[in-house]
């Protein structure tokens, strides 16, 4: 499960750095590393929310912040 965390924050913090691109230069990361290959790009997208859904479920697992009382 920890592997899955790992890879699943990963993914959040891409799609939340390009975002953060998006809004301050109106430069998509994603776009540039694989828009030539829609259907990758859209596989980056698609794990890239699934990732936020699972940390959003299973933060409190996984937050030591969060154990804390």
């Amino acid at each position: 499960m920890k592997t899955l965390h790992v890879i699943a924050i990963t993914l959040v913090f891409v799609g939340a750095l390009n975002w953060g691109l998006i809004g301050l230069f109106g430069f998509n990361l994603v776009t540039m590393l694989f828009g030539s290959w829609m259907g990758v790009e859209n596989l980056v997208y698609i794990l890239v929310g699934l990732s936020a859904v699972l940390e959003i479920l299973t933060h409190g697992k996984n937050c030591k912040m969060c154990k804390m009382k």
